[in-house]
């Protein structure tokens, strides 16, 4: 985009900013600086599938940045960004630190490059039946559920059916942090002093939905399909410029 990156001191104002107002910083999927499309004819399905190694790109400039030594309290949400990723990258990272610290320059003192990673990021899923499956291996307290309404990739109005499914056989405990306990912990924020808990569950929220409608429809005026594959060229110019 033309901004300093995430290894220089342009981005300490918002850094201390964050810190001192409790802010999480929520890098999005497909953040990375490098949107990631491998030809510029290529289908539109490659940039999508490929947007999670974008936020992998982005994990991995921060932690190994200046940014956690500088500032121990800073918070950050990879939001969209999927979990199954997660432990090959936590056990990548490590053996790149154990391996290589000594000539790189890298120090965390006692802690492991997956440890920071721990305390300071939260990770998001929409569905990642992988995720779920690895959960211990990234941290139970680093994992939050989002629903990406009203976006393509978005399983409304499903999306509990859907998280169910994917959830089958974890204990409740289990599903209430990655459903909601996690996310309130890290923004600060009780919904229940708003709204009551009993009513705040799915059969009450779709009870209050009565006579709303909620049918599927698309509101796209054909501007993709007129558009796709000048915005793909766009877009790949802008990743190799």
């Amino acid at each position: 985009m033309g901004f300093p990156s995430f290894h220089s001191d342009h981005w300490d104002p918002l850094w201390e900013a964050c810190v001192e107002t409790g802010t999480v910083v929520s890098v999005h999927l497909g953040s990375s600086g490098q949107l990631a499309v491998t030809a510029p004819d290529a289908p539109v399905d490659v940039m999508i599938t490929l947007q999670p190694m974008n936020i992998c790109q982005a994990a991995a400039d921060l932690l190994w940045s200046r940014v956690f030594k500088q500032f121990p309290d800073i918070r950050f949400a990879l939001s969209e960004g999927g979990t199954g990723w997660i432990p090959y990258f936590l056990d990548r990272v490590d053996r790149t630190y154990d391996m290589h610290h000594l000539w790189t320059g890298q120090d965390f003192g006692d802690e492991l490059p997956s440890d920071v990673f721990r305390r300071h990021f939260l990770t998001c899923f929409i569905a990642d039946p992988v995720g779920i499956q690895l959960r211990h291996m990234i941290g139970m307290d680093n994992i939050a559920w989002e629903c990406d309404y009203p976006h393509s990739d978005s399983s409304w109005p499903e999306a509990p059916e859907e998280l169910a499914q994917v959830t089958a056989g974890v204990p409740d405990d289990e599903i209430n942090k990655i459903t909601y306990e996690n996310a309130c912990r890290w923004y600060r924020f009780d919904p229940f002093a708003i709204r009551a808990k009993e009513r705040s569950t799915v059969a009450a929220l779709r009870a209050g939905a009565t006579g709303h409608d909620v049918s599927e429809r698309s509101f796209d005026k054909g501007r993709y399909e007129r558009h796709l594959g000048a915005d793909l060229g766009a877009l790949a110019k802008q990743a190799t410029a």
